[in-house]
């Protein structure tokens, strides 16, 4: 099968990766050159993804037989349709379904509408006179979400991105002055996590549970960014997270996708929701239509058993094999390497010498995102996310150590997140729901640092079993 992948970020490498694996032929349409796809790629398109005539037109050209959607951008501008139109089955929603993602306004009044009560507290002034009324009635702290894509920058949090709420309302205010809309959300207390999931006519099919580290700075400071890195544990779930809550929050995509379709949209592609685990349980923070980046490239790299090349086709026509959705019980770890200042002001243009083969012999994967190839093992940073190592092991810290071995084999300037994985991060983690969810108990926001935690969550065993 030839499959036409659009994008040309680490994400999308990896799908090409687990395509390839499942022999599949690859063809890429993206605006960059990423060294990793034109590796495996048969031939390649530089163009803007969301230019849908010209991938459609390129998709024509070569025969493909399925096509699947990495970025949000081009489900945005409707490319999925006009594939569909082309006669190409495509793993990814419908322009009207993407606004899942793509209009934060409307996933908060679909859920409404639908009475799926996952939500936080919830207010959108539709005029500036309206914003001071509305922070007053939410109250502190709160979160300012600008309606459309933001790349994950976009959202202001009260107490990482500002302090007062005077500086919230002003923000908010100059987003409705630059014609857009706007919500305002109650600030969550708890652990997000990733639930991704893939849709088709027949049903929903979860993948592993996976946490992101929004963050640029380690212990989760500094502005947010695309993801620094994200883990996923072995049994699926995640060291502070139960079946119980998972499975609360796969109904909740269950429900949502129900939703889309009583409303008339059709969805074929990936589903994936962004969770707070709170006190109440999982609150829904977002919902993206596609593979998260990087909580996509966890799962990717766990299907080894089955045959992806037939999921994703199955995807894209809407009716898959169940016996396809496969993930090994693994734990895997990714860290982004990024150019210095990443978040808010990157310094592009640096040289990064990586040894892909000691790398792989340490048992990393290797993922290039915003690089072009600049000579033998030499690639040039760009001014997003350069280059992803992904360690797999039995328990997460294990993964962790692995990608921290790797990067004795990079040379050059960049930045990364050496606290993703660690076994200080997951015990914290641990603690701050165990904290949380005590009775009558009111926790503080987590600490940059503290002891590993005298006792787990209820129902979710020991430290030793949840961390390693």
């Amino acid at each position: 099968m030839r499959f036409l992948v659009v994008g040309g970020g680490a994400r999308e490498h990896a799908i090409g990766v687990a395509l390839v694996r499942a022999n599949a032929e690859v063809v890429v349409a993206s605006a960059n050159t990423n060294p990793g796809l034109e590796a495996i790629a048969s031939a390649s398109l530089r163009t803007d993804p969301t230019d849908a005539p010209r991938v459609v037109e390129f998709a024509r050209a070569l025969r493909v037989d399925a096509a699947v959607i990495g970025p949000e951008t081009p489900l945005a501008a409707g490319v999925a349709d006009a594939l569909r139109a082309a006669e190409v089955p495509t793993v990814g929603p419908s322009k009207d379904a993407a606004r899942i993602e793509s209009s934060k306004v409307f996933c908060r009044e679909l859920l409404a509408r639908h009475q799926i009560l996952a939500s936080p507290r919830v207010l959108a002034p539709s005029s500036v006179d309206e914003v001071d009324r509305a922070v007053a009635e939410i109250g502190s702290p709160f979160v300012v979400k600008p309606d459309g894509l933001t790349a994950g920058k976009g959202v202001w949090v009260q107490g990482a991105d500002f302090s007062e709420a005077k500086e919230g309302a002003t923000y908010a205010k100059s987003l409705l002055l630059q014609g857009g809309r706007v919500l305002l959300e109650e600030k969550l207390e708890g652990e997000e996590f990733s639930q991704m999931a893939f849709v088709t006519d027949d049903g929903v099919y979860p993948m592993p549970a996976v946490q992101d580290f929004k963050r640029a700075l380690e212990g989760n400071r500094g502005g947010n960014t695309g993801g620094m890195g994200s883990y996923s544990q072995r049994d699926h779930l995640l060291p502070f997270l139960s079946a119980t809550d998972r499975d609360a929050a796969i109904e909740v995509v269950r429900r949502t996708v129900d939703a889309l379709r009583e409303d008339g949209m059709r969805y074929r592609g990936v589903l994936y929701g962004g969770f707070m685990l709170t006190a109440r349980g999982p609150v829904l923070v977002e919902f993206n239509a596609r593979f998260g980046d990087p909580e996509g490239i966890n799962a990717l790299t766990l299907y080894e058993d089955g045959d992806f090349a037939a999921l994703l086709l199955g995807v894209a026509t809407g009716h898959v094999d169940p016996n396809l959705v496969r993930f090994r019980l693994r734990s895997t770890v990714v860290k982004y390497l990024v150019p210095p200042g990443y978040g808010d002001r990157p310094k592009p243009g640096g040289l990064l010498e990586i040894d892909a083969p000691a790398i792989e012999a340490e048992g990393v994967h290797v993922l290039f995102g915003s690089v072009e190839a600049a000579g033998p093992g030499t690639v040039r940073l760009g001014n997003s996310r350069g280059v992803a190592l992904v360690g797999e092991a039995s328990a997460i810290h294990e993964a962790g150590s692995r990608v921290e071995a790797a990067l004795a084999h990079v040379r050059g300037d960049y930045y990364v997140r050496h606290d993703i994985g660690t076994k200080e991060d997951l015990a914290r983690r641990v603690e701050h729901l165990r904290q949380l969810r005590a009775p009558g108990a009111k926790p503080s926001p987590l600490p940059l640092s503290v002891a590993p935690p005298a006792a787990p969550p209820s129902s979710a065993g020991t430290p030793e079993q949840l961390i390693g």
